[in-house]
């Protein structure tokens, strides 16, 4: 039977960065994979710069496209704001090679891959056994970075705390003369959807374009009905080839602990996806980094490396995703107010969310107090 320090289920973005990191430390790692890589993966594939610029080696060989301009729209309003920056805002990837760079690398630090490993069932104890469709693997340590659905956290005995939003992409082919138009700048159209956005994420050769739900609600909205609509938005009127994909995103976290019987959740396992525009790969990878650097830093003590965890996630990422469930509610359900809002103060908005994709700034401490102050400024 194999026998690793620390065991990783998914070669995402978060577990894979995971087990660069312990790899590093010379900690003996595994990814156990259910897929063949590389494999193809839904997400907008949009990595904001505070991601990129954390990546401990160069990924510009996976990098289709580069966007120092964004462009917000709302919709049934004439209000529209860019942002530029002298780095990228945005870089396009496809999951499929972004993800097997971040796993090459891993490899080339000594980390096992086990691809075609499903996860069947684990058997917790000193040493956990991880039942896979391909045979038995021991480790001390798990890392679940098996994305929203997460088999494992059901398996370990989470409970779902999370809010989990839908979505829908499409991968699309477009006429020459509408991709010139529609490849320039990254864009993202508010309220395109009722409680959400659209958007058009131009890609090497085509373009991925999609509508999301970010705030929970009891009405059963109609994706494909949405996309229809913002095609004609976009000025879309003939499609060359286009290919669906459904998904969901948790846009808020877990609300229980990140840690149970050594196992910790990392990236959308664990709910760290950003709640305003759900931009998920940076704090996936980051998340993966912190839970790896806790194992290191405890010496493999199961108990420090819980709390070390727990403390890490305190004093980064959950601060800010507290702060933006909250701010998500606001920009979302209170679309008239937001909208006067964003008439005197919008331009200043769009700067301050590009700050915070470019990792100079977080979401502020402060906001309640802020808001209801920009507020009777814009109302009175």
């Amino acid at each position: 039977m194999k026998s690793f320090d620390v065991a990783i289920i998914g070669s995402g973005p978060s577990g894979a960065s995971a087990a660069f990191e312990l790899a590093k430390s010379g900690i003996s790692t595994v990814i156990i994979e259910k897929e063949i890589l590389p494999r193809y993966k839904t997400c907008g594939g949009g990595l904001v710069f505070r991601g990129r610029k954390n990546m401990p080696f160069d990924i510009s060989s996976v990098v289709e496209k580069e966007f120092f301009e964004v462009d917000t729209y709302f919709a049934k309003t004439d209000l529209k704001f860019t942002t530029n920056r002298d780095q990228p805002i945005v870089s396009m990837i496809m999951r499929d090679a972004f993800d097997h760079l971040i796993v090459e690398k891993a490899k080339e630090n000594g980390v096992t891959l086990l691809q075609n490993h499903k996860v069947l069932d684990i058997s917790f104890g000193e040493i956990q056994t991880i039942h896979t469709s391909e045979g038995d693997v021991q480790a001390k340590f798990i890392i679940a970075g098996d994305g929203a659905l997460s088999p494992v956290a059901k398996i370990t005995g989470w409970q779902e705390t999370r809010n989990i939003i839908p979505a829908l992409e499409y991968e699309v082919e477009v006429p020459a003369a509408d991709f010139e138009r529609l490849s320039k700048n990254v864009r993202f159209d508010v309220d395109a959807i009722p409680l959400g956005y659209g958007w058009c994420f131009p890609k090497k050769n085509h373009l991925s374009i999609g509508v999301g739900v970010f705030v929970k609600t009891k009405q059963k909205i109609d994706l494909k009905k949405y996309y229809a609509d913002y095609l004609k938005t976009l000025g879309i009127t003939e499609i060359i080839n286009e290919e669906a994909h459904g998904f969901v995103i948790p846009v808020s976290p877990r609300t229980d602990t990140f840690v149970q019987k050594n196992v910790f959740l990392i990236g959308d396992a664990a709910g760290f996806a950003d709640p305003i525009v759900a931009e998920g790969i940076s704090n996936a990878i980051l998340s993966g980094v912190l839970a790896a650097q806790s194992i290191i830093e405890s010496k493999l003590d199961g108990v420090l490396a819980s709390k070390l965890y727990h403390e890490k996630l305190e004093n980064s990422i959950l601060p800010e995703i507290r702060t933006g469930v909250v701010l998500s509610k606001f920009f979302y359900e209170k679309r008239a107010l937001r909208n006067l809002f964003l008439k005197k103060y919008g331009q200043l908005l769009a700067n301050a969310m590009t700050e915070v994709f470019m990792g100079e700034r977080t979401y502020p401490k402060d906001y309640k107090a802020t808001i209801r102050r920009k507020i009777k400024e814009v109302i009175f």
